[in-house]
């Protein structure tokens, strides 16, 4: 071969593997920054509800007062785009997801690497906490979570229903989200899947459907409805909707792999002073419900690794509790 060619094959490698290393740290930023459900959570958090209604009923708004779509196009895909541009968006964390974790208005609890649950994990299982660091906990509603719900709400949200519109069918676009958070953003590359996650992707993808369609949340009518080719809203967004406890990290545990288990057990039981101090704060009592409605979408049950029974069984004795290996 003549060293020129030989040369520019070279380079050539060297660009496929540059962009094959980009899509792969931009995969990994796709799906926000990580949270700590478990660190700091013995403080109180002023609650976010009503400011985060707020701006997502301002975004709402604001899309309506500049709607300038034709009125022959597919009107839908054109409110879901312009919600999605509004509120999420295709760079590392979601519009919303970065303006909570910023604003003072949000209270917010931050953690570091260093002080974090996962601290001792294996630098592949802090999954992009590693690279972008962690996104704060806010209280909504009375339930705490992560800012990177949000991402997950407006984004995986969205994806998960324009499956929903292409097959028909809810199970089908569910077992994607749950392949999506198994593979890449998951358990393949970081031995984690979040059942929180799937919980968010799946909520999001009813917010997306109920823009237009009625009894999505039940016993309320549709976001909008079209009048004289131009989407109206008909009642304010909320989040109580859609938060509940399985948004929550800590009450609807990670499914682990064996080794990164035993990790998460030993660094649970260096909580028990905080569980101990507020049992209230770490308490799921509509668990066994909460199950049942996410069942369908690949959430595993945990409950026994919830810090109500395994701290509750382990720290007054300090020892690890006997648990199945994984789910």
């Amino acid at each position: 071969m003549h060293p020129s060619a030989d040369r520019a094959n070279v380079r050539s490698r060297s660009r496929h593997l540059a962009g094959a290393t980009l899509a792969a740290v931009l995969a990994f930023a796709a799906s926000a920054y990580e949270t700590d459900p478990y660190t700091k959570r013995h403080l109180d958090i002023a609650d976010s509800l009503g400011i985060l209604d707020a701006r997502v009923n301002d975004a709402l708004d604001e899309i309506v007062a500049s709607w300038s779509r034709p009125p022959d196009r597919e009107r839908e895909t054109d409110l879901i785009l312009a919600v999605y541009r509004k509120l999420g968006g295709i760079y590392w964390v979601d519009k919303l997801e970065r303006w909570a974790s910023e604003v003072p208005d949000v209270a917010k609890v931050p953690v570091s690497r260093d002080e974090s649950f996962v601290g001792d994990f294996p630098l592949h299982a802090g999954r992009v906490a590693a690279l972008f660091g962690f996104g704060p906990t806010i209280n909504v509603g009375g339930v705490y979570f992560g800012t990177d719900k949000i991402g997950h709400f407006f984004s995986q949200g969205r994806k998960f229903y324009k499956r929903f519109r292409r097959s028909g069918d809810e199970a089908a676009a569910a077992r994607w989200s749950t392949v999506t958070e198994t593979g890449l953003f998951g358990r393949l590359m970081t031995g984690v899947r979040s059942n929180a996650d799937l919980v968010a992707n799946y909520e999001g993808y009813l917010f997306y459907r109920g823009l237009l369609h009625d009894s999505v949340v039940k016993g309320k009518p549709a976001l909008f409805r079209w009048h004289d080719g131009r989407p109206q809203r008909q009642r304010p967004f909320t989040w109580a909707d859609h938060v509940n406890a399985f948004w929550d990290e800590a009450l609807n545990p990670n499914v682990y792999n064996p080794t990164l288990l035993r990790l998460a057990q030993q660094r649970l039981l260096t909580l028990c002073g905080d569980f101990l101090a507020r049992p209230e704060r770490y308490r799921v009592p509509n668990a066994a419900a909460l199950l049942e409605r996410y069942r369908h979408i690949g959430v595993k049950d945990t409950q026994w690794l919830a810090p109500t029974a395994f701290l509750g069984a382990n720290c007054t004795a300090q020892a690890p509790a006997s648990a199945p290996t994984d789910g």
